[in-house]
């Protein structure tokens, strides 16, 4: 517990349950035990999937599947109220008192079946955001052994300093990707390298398969040319480039198709060139690099 990933890829879960798949109990014990098999030994969650039902549905499933929950990392994150069946309400909105914080912790607990939770992640930056009172119940969970790190999702610089005055941010998961890479040049990657906080990236292909721009044009030549060089598919270089910068950067693979989850895997064995990184980049943003 508490380890460095065993691999850099994570399996994000947002798509197992009525979001997505819906598969059943005796499919996401396959899937999980599947993705250990492969090496992915990290899964993320976040209490609203499912409109909160996927978090319970995945620990049914963990219970009756042949992993030991030492050998697993479980990934959650709160602090979005967001109206659906089972909580009804008028608007989303963002929630970090003491009390939401605690319940849901408590909650993911449960719906999991697990004693702790190894990275507990703020899901989305508040204006309201009170850095005291966050502090201080997040450093009473982790006295109580339910929460092992702590982190945020999508959050700036500034708004992770005022957290950092009451907490000890490890990592932020941020949208970053080929054709999302605002993160390398506005600041936010920088910060947390020079922060030491991980960094776990969700949409890391940035929704290439599902889009048809003028990026996309621009890329699929580029993309094509590196790789015949690489001996590789496009989704194994779209990685493979996000997984070249010295951040060290945690793709979260929201994929169930398990042909996908192990191409995914073969990404870690991609160096890319120098030369072939930045040709991808200037194809994404369509200019130049000054």
């Amino acid at each position: 517990m508490g380890e460095e990933f065993k691999s850099q890829i994570i399996s994000g879960t947002m798509t197992w349950g009525k979001w997505g798949m819906n598969l059943s109990t005796s499919e996401m014990r396959d899937l999980i035990e599947y993705n250990v098999e492969i090496g992915i030994n990290s899964f993320d969650h976040a209490d609203i999937y499912g409109g909160y039902t996927t978090e319970a549905e995945f620990g049914d499933a963990l219970k009756l599947s042949t992993i030991q929950r030492e050998k697993i990392k479980l990934i959650t994150k709160c602090g979005i109220q967001y109206p659906c069946e089972l909580r009804p309400g008028k608007i989303k909105y963002y929630d970090y008192s003491k009390k939401h914080i605690r319940f849901s912790v408590e909650n993911s607990l449960k719906n999991l079946k697990t004693d702790y939770i190894d990275i507990f992640l703020l899901h989305r930056p508040s204006p309201l955001m009170n850095p005291d009172e966050i502090g201080s119940i997040i450093s009473d969970l982790i006295d109580e052994g339910k929460i092992l790190e702590f982190g945020v999702s999508n959050f700036k610089e500034s708004q992770i300093e005022l957290l950092k005055s009451c907490s000890d941010i490890k990592y932020n998961q941020i949208e970053c990707s080929v054709s999302n890479n605002d993160s390398f040049t506005n600041g936010t990657i920088d910060y947390c390298q020079l922060k030491k906080i991980k960094i776990m990236a969700w949409a890391p292909l940035g929704g290439y398969f599902k889009t048809n721009n003028e990026k996309k044009v621009r890329l699929k030549n580029i993309l094509e040319k590196h790789c015949q060089k690489y001996s590789c598919n496009m989704n194994q270089l779209l990685l493979a480039w996000l997984l070249k910068h010295p951040a060290g950067i945690s793709p979260v693979i929201g994929t169930t198709r398990k042909k996908r989850l192990l191409s995914s895997v073969k990404a870690l064995l991609i160096n890319i060139e120098i030369v072939d990184w930045f040709e991808i980049l200037e194809a994404s943003n369509g200019k130049k690099i000054p």
